[in-house]
């Protein structure tokens, strides 16, 4: 409606308003909306394109919300799920409140409500009414919305053209490790939301961070919940960026972990082309190699003692009994680490990096040589070798390039002091630098200069510059026969 001809042009014009709205800053954004229509659908994109839910008990069960991201939710290209953990998502034993015993409850996620009231009288939320009751009167509100499956469902249906989920559970006490909280149940949620909503647009994913248990609960294969057309949804992820809080590993009887991890890692591993992976805190394993990992390998069996014999040899041989362990029944489990994991293959890999991690040389050459024909870049940030050199390590770029012609691009990283010549200044330069010199002599007693011909003769400070300064060889050989994290 404006009648300023010169600002219709120049508005009508895509490359000058997009250019404009550009500059608007996000918290102006809002006001600009409620000039007119035409500013509120040309700024709407811009302000909801990424969208972040601290989840609570509210968040997705309040209709007038619900409304509301279904008239903006197509134009979020990134939503970010943030739930830490605290007290409150904290739940206790789940006791009788005859008996005082403690009651085990199995749950199994409701996928949609029932429609009429005698489907809701046959149909409880939590299997039966008994357990229902429980729940209701014992955990808090917080939990019921975590468990609010069609809710998750609707909030991810207004979002279709979502090409980014970042999933971000900080804060978890390494005491609740091994029990379940109100974070879990919400990943169970929405995982299945995930699975069931219209999100073609999907290509990444980020756990930023994720706690150790996350990725059983975000597993799609035999998870809660699961169906067999779980899977083709997660297949359309191309980049996956993971940042897990560490996990002591050293003892085989935890290692639990690792081996969900690498299951769910084997879930997108047919599709990915980036994959980013961080432990935070100390260092852990390689989540690329966990089937070479020392720890996963399985155990040795047992060596098979033979009975005493006479003191004849030949005797002995021919007297000699194998005991072998009895046949353990059908049912019994098999011992801990008895399987041995399957390498985890990613056929179109281009591009992976990890951070902070303690793996074997053995490790990284086996990574390079299982994805050599398609892996165009790998960054090690941080990594420690605990058994072998980098140079064996890398030996399989050698093999793979016919030559060594690959150490001339490779890249070491270092903090190098940097120290100016007088040459060519001017003479106020210099005297400035001097006077800053004997300054910092009289703070710090010593400076470069002064600890090269301290105490010493003329020819002795003469040879110790010579070798500091003229030794540019020494110098290149000692930085490239340094141990510098590899890029």
């Amino acid at each position: 409606m404006s009648t300023n001809p010169a600002f219709l042009r120049f508005w009508l014009q895509e490359n000058c308003r997009d250019a404009l709205l550009d500059l608007v800053d996000k918290e102006d954004l809002p006001n600009l909306r409620l000039v007119c229509h035409d500013f509120a659908s040309r700024a709407a994109p811009r302000l909801f394109t990424d969208l972040t839910v601290s989840f609570k008990s509210s968040s997705f069960g309040k209709p007038a919300k619900m409304k509301a991201l279904e008239r903006f939710g197509h134009h979020v290209k990134t939503f970010k799920f943030h739930m830490p953990h605290s007290p409150e998502t904290f739940l206790p034993p789940l006791l009788d409140p005859m008996t005082g015993e403690e009651r085990t409850f199995h749950y199994v996620p409701q996928v949609y409500k029932p429609a009429t009231l005698i489907g809701k009288v046959k149909e409880p939320k939590y299997g039966s009414w008994e357990m229902t009751e429980l729940l209701i009167n014992q955990y808090p509100p917080l939990f019921h919305a975590a468990t609010n499956v069609p809710s998750f469902i609707q909030a991810l249906s207004a979002m279709p053209n979502m090409a980014h989920l970042k999933i971000c559970c900080p804060g978890q006490d390494p005491v609740q490790r091994f029990r379940r909280s109100i974070v879990d149940y919400a990943l169970i949620s929405l995982r299945i939301a995930v699975e069931r909503s219209p999100l073609d647009a999907l290509k990444t994913l980020s756990l930023l961070p994720i706690h150790p248990a996350g990725p059983l609960y975000l597993q799609p294969v035999l998870g809660f919940g699961a169906t067999p057309r779980s899977v083709k949804r997660w297949s359309q992820i191309r980049h996956l960026v993971v940042h897990m809080e560490s996990f002591p590993y050293g003892d085989a009887s935890h290692t639990e972990h690792l081996r969900v991890l690498h299951a769910y890692l084997r879930t997108f591993a047919p599709t990915l082309t980036r994959l980013f992976f961080r432990w935070k805190g100390e260092k852990g394993p390689c989540p690329f190699t966990l089937d070479l990992e020392p720890v996963l390998l399985p155990s040795p069996p047992p060596i098979p003692t033979a009975s005493a014999g006479s003191s004849n040899p030949s005797k002995e041989r021919s007297a000699t009994r194998v005991h072998l362990p009895a046949a353990s029944p059908a049912s019994a489990p098999p011992p801990r680490n008895a399987f041995r994991l399957r390498p985890l293959r990613m056929p179109k890999l281009k591009y992976t990096e990890l951070e902070n991690a303690a793996m074997d040389s053995t490790q990284v050459s086996a990574f390079i040589t299982r994805h050599r024909r398609l892996l165009s870049e790998f960054n090690f940030e941080d990594v420690a070798l605990r058994s072998g050199d980098w140079d064996s390590a890398l030996a399989p770029l050698t093999n793979i390039a016919g030559s060594d012609a690959w150490r001339a691009a490779q890249e070491e990283v270092m903090d190098v002091p940097l120290v100016l010549s007088p040459v060519g200044l001017e003479p106020r330069v210099v005297g400035s630098l001097l006077e800053e010199q004997s300054k910092d002599v009289g703070r710090s007693g010593v400076t470069l200069s002064r600890w090269l011909g301290r105490g010493r003769t003329g020819e002795v400070a003469r040879k110790a510059k010579e070798q500091f300064w003229g030794c540019e060889e020494h110098m290149r050989k000692l930085l490239r026969n340094s141990v510098f994290p590899w890029r």
